[in-house]
């Protein structure tokens, strides 16, 4: 039995880069960064960063690159590829890829300029590259969580909210 079957949660290095195939198919490229944290023999903290290419095809591939910015936590499953081709001056080239399955965004970032959860902000006449304002985010209400009265004696299923 085999397995190829990739599993990482990290931060894009850069925004998605969205293209489009000859046949009209969507394809984003982004790469991710992982930290690996560990204590030596001496017992100093060691750090190492490890960097993931991605791809992602179709109607996640439009997705990723309207939600997703540089900076932004994400995790990717998928599987591992590895591709060869030959460059402009006759030498063969290969590198490794995560075909993404599955994309999970990371939370919305208070930053306004960087992050994932929330649409990348548009360019249109008059707020060309206006970084939107701090306050926006603290004019969105809550969700409102049901109250269970658990004094009275008639608790049913029903009124649980899970």
């Amino acid at each position: 039995m085999n397995l190829n079957k990739v599993f990482i949660l990290g931060r894009l290095t850069s925004d998605p880069q969205l293209r489009t195939t000859p046949s009209g198919q969507a394809v984003a490229s982004f790469g991710v960064a992982t930290n690996r944290n560990w204590t030596d023999k001496s017992g100093a903290k060691q750090e190492q960063a490890e960097f993931h290419n991605i791809v992602v095809w179709g109607r996640q591939a439009e997705i990723a690159s309207q939600f997703l910015m540089k900076g932004g936590l994400i995790l990717v499953e998928g599987r591992m590829q590895t591709r060869s081709w030959q460059n402009k001056e006759g030498q063969n080239m290969k590198t490794t890829e995560i075909i993404a399955e599955r994309l999970q965004f990371g939370p919305r970032s208070s930053n306004p300029g960087g992050g994932a959860g929330g649409p990348r902000p548009q360019s249109s006449s008059g707020n060309q590259n206006r970084p939107a304002k701090a306050d926006d985010a603290s004019q969105e209400k809550p969700e409102e969580l049901p109250t269970i009265d658990i004094d009275g004696d008639n608790i049913k299923p029903e009124d649980l909210p899970f």
